[in-house]
């Protein structure tokens, strides 16, 4: 167990320092090319910060783990709304950019009922992956076409704001070549010795690989996240902590999903647990982001500790319900059945009366 555990540590290591590599290599050999600092942004940065969830889902695919793969994608999204969102939002209030409640929210909400969709069959097929991969490109596509438009420039600014500040030093070309390389390597390695260890760790608990997916590998790959949202929560960059999670979870779910889909070339199955509990769970938390980003464009302390507090009941679940423990049951009713409607209606109605209140 401890060499599995060794595994797992050694490959989030491994795995994070090379997407940072890959990125500033990537970033800086566009930057050398003439390439703007907002298009790299938009793109290169973009698709960095999923190439974790990205190497380990592939590789989870392509080793006949597809539960591997679901589960991070789907873990990483609700703890990026549930546990960065609220840990961040308890740091300090976050403010919204309201670009993100008329473009991006509306997309992260269309991108987890897409994958619903898809994926309600059971499998994720390869036009389904052929889809969700098309829809990255063409997201991206729309993304720079709208921010050329753009004339704000502090909207502009932000746009900017993932790009680190090695990743904007010049290097030359044989260097940046060199450190892209040894990025990708980095992803390959870490995602191997990280599938390995979660593997043996599932087999050693008797939990499902879907649990391993779910909890460690989607806290993991998301840790990169949570320690930026709340460094610019704390510094007082108050909406890149937000404009993350959103755009991270749609690049998870288009990105990560639909290339692993094609990598594989057999399709991703996906199974009734995923469809029954955290699917909806992930589609739920997806939708509340509407009305309490539109709420006064403030995600309040009040928000971050629902927010984290849902998420230990969700962990409690998983939990529970990898046991077999005879409360999962009664749990389940509690949370999905009372809590979590609940929750829902609340935000609806405050969302409602925001709207009413800006009419007045």
């Amino acid at each position: 167990m401890m060499v599995d555990i060794g595994l797992v540590l050694a490959g989030f290591v491994v795995l994070v320092k090379g997407a940072d590599w890959m990125v500033d290599g990537a970033s800086r050999l566009a930057l050398r090319v003439g390439i703007t600092p907002l298009v790299v942004g938009l793109t290169v940065v973009a698709f960095g910060t999923s190439a974790p969830e990205l190497a380990v889902s592939v590789t989870s695919s392509i080793q006949g783990q597809a539960d591997l793969a679901v589960g991070n994608v789907v873990g990483s999204n609700i703890a990026n709304i549930l546990l960065i969102l609220g840990v961040s939002a308890l740091v300090a209030p976050l403010t919204v950019n309201q670009q993100l409640i008329r473009l991006d929210v509306p997309i992260m909400v269309g991108a987890s009922v897409l994958l619903y969709v898809l994926a309600v069959d059971g499998e994720l097929g390869l036009w389904d992956s052929a889809l969700l991969a098309g829809s990255v490109i063409a997201y991206v596509v729309f993304l720079i076409h709208h921010s050329r438009r753009e004339r704000n420039v502090a909207v502009i600014a932000e746009y900017e704001e993932g790009l680190s500040a090695d990743a904007r030093e010049p290097g030359t070309t044989g260097g940046n070549l060199f450190l892209l390389l040894i990025g990708l390597i980095g992803l390959v390695a870490g995602s191997q010795l990280l599938v390995t260890g979660a593997v043996a760790i599932a087999r050693d608990l008797q939990v499902s690989e879907l649990v391993i997916g779910l909890t460690v590998l989607a806290i993991g790959t998301s840790l990169p996240e949570l320690a930026t949202s709340v460094v610019a929560a704390s510094r007082g960059q108050r909406d890149i902590a937000v404009g993350n999670v959103v755009g991270s979870n749609i690049f998870n779910i288009l990105s990560v999903l639909g290339f692993t889909g094609l990598a594989s070339l057999e399709g991703i199955p996906v199974s009734a647990d995923a469809l029954r509990v955290d699917i909806p769970v992930m589609l739920a938390v997806t939708l509340a982001c509407l009305p309490i980003f539109r709420s006064g464009f403030v995600v309040s302390r009040i928000n971050g500790a629902l927010f984290l507090a849902s998420y230990v009941l969700y962990l409690t679940f998983l939990v529970l319900n990898a046991r077999g423990s005879p409360l999962v049951d009664m749990f389940q009713s509690i949370v999905l059945e009372g809590l979590l409607p609940g929750l829902l209606i609340l935000t609806v109605v405050l969302f409602v009366r925001e709207i009413d209140r800006e009419r007045q």
